[in-house]
């Protein structure tokens, strides 16, 4: 068991002084971090969040406002916060299993769905692992029926398809700034669209249900200078590993993997303090991207051929950021043998969702139960693998040994 060193399981971006020093300093506008992300995306609009739960709260707000469907559909594995967004927005979910290889969608059910259900709204692209999904078989679908797309890349900022930005492609796009997800501000997110006559519906929506909170608020900035204190391997078993392991030895999973939540997730303004500490890291984002990238080639070579596992990648002609890479097992009995040999050794080895969306306990009156077994199956044969800063080349070879040792 590894204490005094353990690897965080994502690609999160150390908190430097200097950003804390500059976001004190800062005497720019409102909201420079959503000035960050216009000019990023060469976006019209954009505007922060108080986590990307809450940006996609406030899309789906205004959505309600420019159709009077009421349903929208999203992918068998996804983040169980997104359903949660969409009910208390006042939508119906409805669900699209994704295929047998990657986190795309089953592009036939997709059609199927969309043709027979004519209350659909909207539906959610999501762009998971940093890894740009097929965002143009999807939009095709929708566009044919009238359907607004949402892009997620709560995992993906930096992300391009083709030679565009993800974020860009589709109607709506949230993102997030929560810890462990790249830029952060320890909690927080952006919503951006591409289409200028909707920034005033998105605005209304976050000027009505998005107050200050001044207690709240503080709260995250203690949280904040937490994590920039113990994210670090050091410190980090202390507030993340050992909850997670005793989590695991009570058997809950979907709390060991800190994915138990509620309607009631907060919405409130964001302080220019936090705003600034993400404005000043922004700088950053290119250069930690590159690193993400450079360490997911150490995997990517070193299990090259490995027989029983595959590694999900981008497309030719995309570029992901991978927070982490994704292992594919063959057979999810060797999974399993790698994570329980794993789980305490401090190597940055972690799942990405503990169940597919239709499983999670307090999520049965919101997601509707029907089979979803491509999504049952990649929660069963998947493993993420760290490209944190922290990690270094020494430690990608004890991954790798441990894996093929296992298989």
């Amino acid at each position: 068991m590894s204490i005094f060193r353990d690897i965080p399981p994502t690609a999160g971006f150390p908190l430097h002084a200097q950003e804390i020093v500059a976001a004190i300093t800062c005497s720019r506008g409102e909201d420079p971090l959503a000035d960050d992300f216009k000019k990023y995306l060469n976006a019209p609009y954009a505007r922060t969040t108080c986590s990307g739960t809450a940006a996609l709260f406030f899309i789906c707000c205004a959505i309600q406002k420019m159709t009077s469907r009421r349903t929208i559909l999203i992918p068998s594995f996804i983040c169980p916060l997104v359903p949660l967004a969409l009910r208390r927005a006042g939508f119906t979910v409805a669900v699209c299993d994704i295929g047998a290889q990657d986190f795309n969608f089953d592009q036939a059910r997709l059609e199927t769905i969309c043709a027979a259900n004519r209350d659909i709204a909207a539906v959610v692209i999501n762009h998971l692992a940093g890894i740009p999904a097929d965002v143009e078989a999807s939009l095709t679908v929708a566009r044919k029926h009238n359907i607004i797309v949402i892009e997620d890349c709560a995992q993906a900022l930096g992300a391009f398809s083709k030679d565009r930005k993800v974020g860009t492609l589709g109607d709506f796009a949230f993102f997030s700034f929560a810890a462990g997800k790249g830029l952060t501000m320890y909690e927080g997110g952006m919503m951006a669209t591409m289409h200028e006559q909707y920034a005033s519906l998105l605005d209304d929506a976050a000027a009505l249900y998005a107050p200050r909170n001044a207690a709240l608020e503080t709260v995250r900035v203690l949280q904040l200078f937490g994590y920039w204190l113990f994210y670090r391997p050091a410190l980090f078993w202390f507030v993340f590993t050992l909850p997670q392991q005793l989590w695991h030895l009570c058997g809950n999973d979907i709390r060991a993997l800190r994915e138990h939540f509620n309607l009631n997730f907060p919405l409130h303004a964001v302080s220019r303090f936090r705003i600034g500490v993400a404005h000043s890291a922004f700088t950053r984002l290119d250069g930690e991207i590159a690193q993400q990238r450079e360490k997911a080639l150490w995997y990517f070579r070193k299990l090259e051929g490995c027989r029983g596992v595959r590694l999900l990648q981008e497309s030719s002609g995309d570029r992901a950021t991978y927070p982490y890479v994704t292992v594919v097992f063959d057979d999810p009995a060797a999974r399993n043998k790698v994570l329980q040999h794993c789980v305490r050794a401090g190597i940055g080895i972690s799942q990405i969702y503990a169940r597919a969306i239709g499983d999670y306990p307090y999520l049965k009156k919101i997601v509707p139960a029907e089979p979803y077994d491509n999504g049952r199956l990649i929660v069963k044969r998947t493993l993420t693998l760290s490209t944190n800063t922290f990690l270094t080349e020494k430690d990608a070879d004890e991954v790798v040994r441990i894996i093929k040792e296992m298989l």
